[in-house]
């Protein structure tokens, strides 16, 4: 069983244009939840399919009302190397768009750093709306490391700029919530943290 598992797989390979993510190689969005708001910075330039599906959802306003549902620790994880992190997106809430290709990152040159945001999948090539944050580097998650058999890692996309006690925060929730799987079991929220709304915000300055 892979190592942040989708609640939902799709069939399918959505092509994403690259316009409809915004001119210049990052873009800026601010997800507000019950524990508190994140800013992220998404890196349109590095992992352009990536960044225009997570945007598709968040301009669809289809994250509003989502949730973090699942947080990982070294207490609990079941995967090896051990990892931290804290699982979002639809759940099983409602049905996600059709998945999208898998950029590596051995394709993007980015790495899982604390505040790192990357895709949820199960096969490459199934991500869709799930998506976890890591506390603390976990580069047993980049390409070629051992915590997926596939050897193909997980597509980190952007990394949080601010509000990094609100994942740790949520990371720190109780996780007694029923598990659909051994693999899970003691990883999901007592009670999910709900995410508000994630909106577009202008990088400082501008």
């Amino acid at each position: 069983m892979n190592p942040i598992r989708l609640l939902a797989t799709m069939a399918c390979v959505l092509a994403l244009p690259h316009p409809a993510v915004a001119d210049g190689d990052t873009v800026r969005v601010r997800m507000q939840t019950t524990a508190g708001s994140i800013d992220i910075e998404l890196d349109a330039k590095r992992a352009p399919l990536t960044v225009a599906n997570f945007l598709r959802y968040v301009d669809a306003g289809r994250y509003d009302g989502a949730t973090f549902y699942r947080t990982v620790t070294r207490a609990n994880d079941h995967g090896s190397p051990v990892i931290e992190v804290i699982q979002g997106g639809l759940g099983n809430a409602a049905a996600p768009w059709p998945p999208i290709a898998h950029e590596s990152t051995a394709q993007t040159g980015l790495s899982h750093l604390d505040g790192t945001i990357s895709m949820a999948r199960g096969e490459a090539g199934t991500a869709s709306s799930e998506f976890f944050i890591c506390i603390g580097a976990q580069p047993g998650l980049d390409y070629g490391a051992p915590r997926n058999p596939d050897g193909q890692g997980f597509a980190a996309f952007g990394r949080a700029v601010s509000g990094m006690e609100t994942v740790r925060r949520i990371h720190r929730q109780p996780a007694e919530g029923a598990a659909d799987s051994a693999y899970v079991e003691g990883q999901m929220l007592t009670v999910p943290v709900r995410i508000l709304e994630v909106r577009r915000v202008p990088p400082p300055g501008s």
